[in-house]
């Protein structure tokens, strides 16, 4: 396993000899082993330590635990430091080590996999661990890639094979790859076993999509390109065997080149906590220097005239000295202000919620029996603070399953479903599917609702049946027929394979080709076409059209491609066609279909056969031979006659478009990353309301050098700042702006913009010179979505987001493709689905289905960070009311570092005491129910803000908890200074006023808690008030007689708690103080809650009405009263928004409502904060004004 991390300088070339394992060994390439762990049994206990006490809380505590060894200065036992520390590190290391095991684990399994390896003429089953660059490997069916393969012959004619890359670019359509053909003949092993080519070619890199290498073998040299590669992570389909030579291995390959390291994730919080750390360390430092100050003072002044019966320790010699030494003991004894059970609490709570996620019975699919899991128990409460998604598409937003839905022929749309009366049916009386029982040949997974269709081919309408052979021919699916009439396609996507299967069901069954003709049976005779040549697709083109020649010898071409490109070349006559057509386009797009036009065209043979010689030459230069081609297709694809087109559903995953326009109005923005092509991506966003005709305008960059895409980039900038100067009601727009800075600008435009940006373009668009520019105008649209971008690309975007928008970012995705990304985000969630669990392993979240990270936000996020905040506020305020006390009581013991407490109070009050309340309100508390919290997604924009714990919150804490500590001292030590017992003896002495004290603080701390806790359950109530009884049962039992007459020298309080609390002045003094306390705190409260409510407090009142609705209206049911009208008050406040939402486009009226419901001044201060933090932010910071945008219907 060593290899695996072996460092070796970088490659400037790669040069690979087949069947020369010595030959290879010299250059010292990587071997197969992959390595995604971190630990082993040697360095698991140093790094992991190491990595423990970069923490600043771990070195501070490990600081005072070395204080404390020291007696000279301590006060307090060591064990009170040691036992919490040592139990942190260890929770730590077991959960550390337990990620580490399962990642060893995943590591074994991949590398322990077989692979055939050929090895001095023989297959012999090899570890993939131990497969070498230049070794030729045997794959079979279905069978994974094992390394980075040059294809050198397959089981398929001419060196073809097969392969599924959903693992690479998230696309589950088939591609195929081709041997040169030189190689293509070498089938057995004893030929292979003699092959002794040389490849020499590019050093490892990132880029999927290009490879470019020479093959030297017999004198002769060979260009290789990428599709002659087969890449590790492919698997092999459809294909029964193939050879292949292994070119990269490991940590070489390029899948494993694209996947992003392993980044140690840590919450906002949990950096905030640092910085507060070193605050509070600052602020100890301060009081330490204070009492150590007034020590020196007072031993010089006072002191020195008591040394005879309170003289100075040995060692000691002037007032300077213990000064010094009484520095240290105070910063011993008041470290409590940032005890380490903070920590211990801390990760308790965030294992809590990780569990409640993975109980959620609510994000269980039941289909594929899939809980969610929390895979981490570190990141829960980041969740409710989200502020971007980056999604892939395929198989996160889609099931990636192509459904031919409708189609236009002749100006006559087909597809819709209609009632008895011609009618179009609504949802929900869907009539039978179409019967395909006439057709033996049809498959019998396909349905159709428009039977006219069928009728339209039973009658033979010649305009019907051309364009169904079109679909029959013009394509390169591959057909296999296992048995007689069960055929199975090959297609290299999935839209082409909808297409042939609607063709084959409406009697225009692809049967079978070669690789010069194309069988169709069509309406059950078998036809023969000569394939004269195919103009395949490709990206800049958008068409593929085939030219063939049918029995009859008339040439024709057909053409399908995007109406953008097709329409244009359509011959003039087609034009009144053509706007029908148009329109039937502009309504299936509205809808969220893929539309793909239809064209044909008759080629004279004399035209032809010129045309196909000046083809022949083209393919044979050497020079400019694409651009050569590409003029050729483009003559020949003009003056076509327009047939119709097709529009086929990509199936979304249940719920995508709800979830995204929830989401949207939580104020979070979704990015959609994904290695699909455009068109594609386009229609996907659309179909889940990313992309609406309402938007102002969509923005497309596809520039493919740097000045294009600046420009593009420019230009778009320019148009949503010209929109907003249009519509900025006759102000300035410069006066109204002049201080922002343009991103500012730019997050206060009118109107809803979209940007699509393509890999190549995005390429340009990431570099350092323009990175900022393509997120200034980015994080401007509404939504972003970025096509054919590789799986670095993909983490580049989400690193450029967090470094400039310091927001929170959460990736979603479900293939291997998507790891790198996952890792990179501050959240990575994996979706368990049908490209592997790469993603999931990656991720710190897993569920099966999109629609469940709105439940994973809203409501465990939400509460996850609302409760660890509330934790944390708490803990602060009770611990500094504690310290604080043996400050003010340092000025009254002469400074010399005596504790006001007990050390067994002081050892328990964290520990026993105070700690199950506060944990119990950090795992239950809630501020509204989970169905409000999904019903007002403006619920999560606290979140977002950071406002529920920031620095102002944790100064407002500690202004409380010192607030609390005075009173805690004086009340008490004001009272006892002339207060006598019933028997006239004086009150005032040391262990009665400590016992005073601490019973008020456990008390005022108690009954705090009970203020903060917002939502109450059984185990609440017992852990505050069995808190409560567990203080006074252990304060009688340290004050018994019987602990003392055992432990004289440990328990010295003897009697004290039962004398000093049987005095009624005492309980007034503790009363009062409690009083005193608490009484500005539910003022405050209350005159908040009135004046200025938060969102939630409206949220709650509203629920708190509707309950009382419903309790008088099953009253007045109950009294039998007739009314002589309906309540229109009773039908207007729904229980919430559920139908709204799932009426699609209605979602707007949700937006509205609410907005209009909080029409208080609580949305005014969220609004407020935001346009702040806007302000505040870098260059580039982000744009708010989408979440407070109100959809239009």
């Amino acid at each position: 396993m060593e290899r695996c991390a072996a460092r070796r300088a970088p490659e400037e070339e790669r040069r690979v000899r087949a069947n020369a394992r010595d030959y290879n060994e010299k250059f010292q390439y990587a071997s197969n082993c992959i390595k995604t762990s971190k630990y082993n049994i040697i360095t698991f206990l140093p790094v992991n330590l190491f990595e423990q006490f970069q923490e600043v809380a771990n070195t501070y505590f490990l600081f005072l635990l070395i204080l404390q060894l020291i007696p000279q200065i301590s006060s307090l036992s060591w064990f009170t430091t040691i036992v919490p520390l040592v139990l942190v590190l260890t929770i730590t290391a077991v959960k550390d080590a337990t990620d580490d095991y399962f990642r060893h684990k995943s590591d074994n399994q991949v590398n322990n996999r077989q692979s055939q390896v050929l090895i001095s003429g023989v297959l012999r089953q090899e570890q993939w661990m131990n497969v070498r660059v230049g070794d030729i490997i045997k794959l079979e069916n279905n069978q994974f890639v094992a390394a980075d393969l040059l294809l050198l012959s397959s089981s398929e004619p001419h060196g073809l094979c097969y392969i599924e890359t959903a693992e690479l670019d998230g696309e589950t359509n088939m591609k195929v790859r081709q041997a040169i053909p030189v190689t293509s003949e070498l089938g057995d092993t004893s030929k292979l076993a003699r092959f002794d080519g040389e490849v020499i070619c590019e050093p490892p890199n990132n880029k999927l999509d290009k490879f470019g290498g020479t093959l030297y073998w017999k004198e002769s040299k060979y260009p290789l390109s990428n599709q002659n590669m087969l890449l590790r992570g492919c698997v092999l389909r459809n294909t029964e065997w193939c050879f292949g030579l292994v070119v990269f291995a490991g940590p070489d390959t390029k899948l494993m080149q694209n996947s992003g390291r392993t980044k140690f994730k840590r919450t906002s919080i949990d950096r905030l906590m640092n910085t507060l750390v070193l605050w509070i360390f600052g602020f100890l430092v301060c009081m330490g220097v204070i009492l150590a100050i007034g020590n020196a003072i007072w031993e010089h002044e006072v002191g020195v005239c008591f040394q005879i019966y309170l003289p100075w320790d040995e060692g000691v010699h002037s007032a300077f000295f213990s000064g010094f030494l009484s520095f240290w003991s105070y910063i011993i004894i008041l470290n409590t202000v940032v005890p380490i059970s903070l920590y211990v609490s801390v990760e308790v709570i965030r294992l809590g919620h990780s569990y409640f996620i993975n109980w959620d019975k609510k994000m269980y699919c039941a289909k594929r029996r899939t809980p969610a899991e929390a895979r981490t128990t570190t990141l829960n409460e980041e969740l409710g603070q989200v502020e971007y998604i980056f999604s892939d598409k395929t198989g996160t937003l889609t099931q990636n399953i192509m459904v031919f839905s409708k189609c236009s022929v002749n100006g006559h749309s087909y597809g819709d479903v209609q009632d008895v009366l011609g009618h179009k049916a609504e949802l929900g009386e869907r009539p039978e599917p179409v019967d395909f029982s006439f057709n033996p040949l049809a498959d019998p997974r396909f349905q159709f609702w428009d039977p006219s269709l069928l009728e339209a081919i039973k009658l033979g309408d010649p305009h019907v049946h051309e364009f169904f052979r079109l679909l029959s021919l013009c394509h390169t699916v591959m057909s296999e027929e296992k048995n007689e009439g069960e055929l199975y396609y090959k297609a290299q996507s999935p839209d082409e394979g909808a297409l042939v299967t609607a063709a084959r069901n409406f009697g225009f069954v692809f049967r079978s080709r070669t690789p010069k003709t194309i069988t169709v049976h069509e309406l059950g005779r078998a036809i023969t076409y000569q394939l004269l040549a195919i103009l395949d697709f490709n990206n800049i083109r958008k068409r593929m059209s085939v030219i063939v020649r049918s029995p009859e010898g008339k040439i024709r071409l057909y053409c399908k491609g995007a109406d953008t490109i097709l329409l244009e070349r359509l011959h003039p006559i087609n034009q009144d066609l053509t706007n029908v057509t148009t329109d039937h386009l502009n309504e299936y797009a509205g809808e969220g279909l893929r539309t793909l036009v239809l064209a044909y065209k008759d080629l004279e043979e004399s035209y032809y056969e010129e045309w196909s010689e000046r083809l022949h030459q083209a393919s044979s230069a050497h020079e400019a031979r694409e651009d050569r081609l590409a003029q050729l297709y483009d003559e020949v694809e003009h003056d076509m006659m327009l047939l119709g087109a097709t529009a086929i559903e990509d199936k979304l995953q249940q719920g995508v478009p709800e979830t995204i326009a929830i989401l949207t109005l939580a104020n979070i923005k979704i990015w959609v990353l994904t290695g699909d092509k455009q068109e594609t991506a386009v229609n996907i966003g659309y179909s889940c309301k990313m992309l609406t005709d309402d938007m102002t305008e969509v923005f497309v960059v596809t520039g493919h050098t740097v000045l294009e895409v600046r420009e593009e980039l420019r230009k778009a900038r320019e148009k949503m700042m010209d929109a907003s100067r249009s519509t900025s009601n006759g102000f300035s727009y410069q006066e109204k702006l002049s201080s922002s800075k343009l991103t500012s600008v730019l997050e206060a435009i009118a109107g809803e913009y979209a940007l699509v940006i393509n890999g190549h373009s995005l390429a340009h668009a990431l570099e350092a010179d323009m990175e900022v520019e393509f997120l200034e105008t980015a994080c401007a649209c509404k939504a972003v979505i970025c096509c054919r971008v590789t799986p670095l690309q993909k983490a580049q975007v989400v690193e450029l987001v967090k470094k400039y928008k310091k927001a929170v970012t959460l990736a979603i995705g479900d293939g291997a493709n998507d790891v790198s990304m996952i890792k990179t985000a501050h959240i990575g969630v994996g979706i368990s689905g049908q490209e592997g669990i790469q993603a999931v392993l990656a991720s710190d979240y897993s569920f099966s289905q999109f629609k469940f990270l709105q439940r994973l936000l809203l409501v465990h996020g939400r509460w996850s960070y609302l409760r660890m905040c509330k934790f944390l506020c708490y803990f602060f305020y009770k611990n500094f009311a504690f310290t604080m006390v043996h400050f003010w009581f340092g000025f009254f013991c002469g400074f010399s570092a005596q504790t006001v407490y007990d050390q067994y109070f002081i050892t328990l009050y964290n520990i026993v005491y105070t700690s199950l309340p506060v944990l119990a309100m950090g795992v239950f508390d809630q501020d509204v129910p989970e169905q409000r919290s999904m019903e007002y997604p403006k619920l999560y924009e606290p979140g977002q803000l950071n406002l529920l714990f920031n620095k102002r919150e944790f100064f407002i804490c500690i202004a409380q908890g010192i607030y609390t500590s005075v009173l805690m001292f004086f009340i008490p030590y004001g009272v006892f200074a002339d207060a006598t017992r019933d028997d006239g003896a004086q009150l005032a002495d040391y262990q009665s006023f400590a016992v005073t004290v601490a019973t008020s603080l456990v008390i005022v701390v108690s009954v705090q808690i009970g203020l903060d806790t917002g939502f109450w359950t059984a185990i609440n109530h017992f852990f505050i008030w069995g808190s409560l009884a567990a203080y006074f049962a252990i304060l009688f039992a340290m004050h018994s007689n019987g602990l003392f007459q055992m432990f004289p020298n440990q328990f010295r309080f003897v009697g004290n708690a039962q004398n000093t609390l049987a005095q009624p002045t005492v309980w007034l003094t503790i009363a009062l103080t409690t009083v005193v306390c608490i009484m500005p705190v539910v003022a405050f409260r209350f005159l908040k809650l009135d004046l200025k409510p938060e969102l939630s407090d409206t949220v709650r009142y509203t629920q708190l009405v509707r309950k009382k609705q419903k309790t008088q209206h099953r009253c007045m049911r109950r009294a039998g009263r007739v009314g002589s009208r309906r309540s229109g008050y009773a039908f207007s406040h729904q229980e919430g928004f559920g139908e709204l939402i799932m009426s699609g486009k209605n979602m707007r009226l949700s937006s509205l409502a609410l907005s209009s419901f909080t029409a208080r001044p609580s949305t005014g201060w969220i609004e407020t904060l935001r346009k702040k933090k806007g302000s505040d932010s870098s260059t580039t910071g982000s744009p708010s004004s989408a979440a407070s945008k109100t959809l239009k219907v």
